[in-house]
């Protein structure tokens, strides 16, 4: 199957960071879509947490619905047995869904579900298809679904909790991830989501070499946001052209 435009912009961005949106004043929910925008953010994140899966609750379909912007919408289903629910995210306009392989029985079916529904956005975008993992979680558990993702988003902190630090053995798990991708050959983007700050950005994307660093705290910290977001993007940016050898255009900020 040809690649979807969704995927492919993805690749372009890449590295990049996809903002997540939950964090910030839903009050002027117009607004700050419009700074993360003007900060030059291509992908908006929405955390949608049931209180079963994990111990928070969040938003839903209606709110997808409610974001209106250029951005591509990537929703993370936190959520207990997402198959017969990702459709009405696909329905609400989400481009990027990510489901927990420890949500269900179900999540190869919900997958390759995935796979056949339209984009409500743009039907040539496709739906980009996403698997995450608790930290608990081995990678070998995704061995089966290789072909069937697109995402592959590791998590840096356990889901639905507050204050948490990013956990070192993240970096070990990537690691492996990547090895396994080698060995089938698969072209997967790599996601770290979870305790990303400004004091370990730079080494979270340079020991990971992630395609996309997902982070909204650091961001809508009840200071100048869009200004977060331009240094949270301008350190992607530069340590991962650091990582690969090359000069990075900017220093690092912190």
């Amino acid at each position: 199957m040809a690649e979807s435009t969704a995927l492919k912009l993805l690749r372009d961005f890449s590295p990049t960071v996809s903002v997540g949106i939950v964090t910030a004043n839903l009050l002027s929910l117009g607004s700050e879509l419009s700074l993360l925008e003007r900060a030059g953010v291509k992908v908006v994140h929405v955390d949608v947490m049931d209180g079963c899966f994990c111990p928070m609750m969040t938003v839903g379909p209606p709110f997808i619905k409610a974001l209106k912007t250029t951005m591509l919408k990537d929703v993370h289903l936190m959520i207990q047995d997402p198959l017969e629910k990702v459709a009405e995210y696909v329905a609400a306009g989400a481009d990027i869904i990510t489901i927990h392989h420890e949500a269900g029985a179900h999540v190869h079916q919900a997958l390759y579900q995935m796979r056949r529904m339209i984009n409500v956005n743009d039907p040539a975008r496709a739906i980009v298809r996403g698997i995450a993992l608790n930290p608990g979680t081995s990678v070998e558990v995704l061995e089966p679904l290789l072909d069937e993702v697109d995402l592959i988003s590791i998590l840096g902190v356990n889901p639905g909790w507050r204050s948490q630090e990013f956990i070192p053995s993240t970096f070990r798990k990537v690691a492996r991830l990547r090895q396994m991708l080698a060995e089938v050959g698969r072209q997967i983007l790599v996601v770290v989501d979870g305790g990303i700050t400004l004091k370990n950005i730079a080494e979270i994307i340079r020991t990971t070499g992630a395609d996309m660093i997902v982070t909204g705290s650091v961001v809508f910290d009840g200071k100048a946001a869009e200004e977060n977001a331009k240094l949270v993007l301008q350190a992607v940016q530069s340590n991962a052209a650091q990582k690969v050898g090359q000069p990075a255009e900017i220093a690092r900020p912190f």
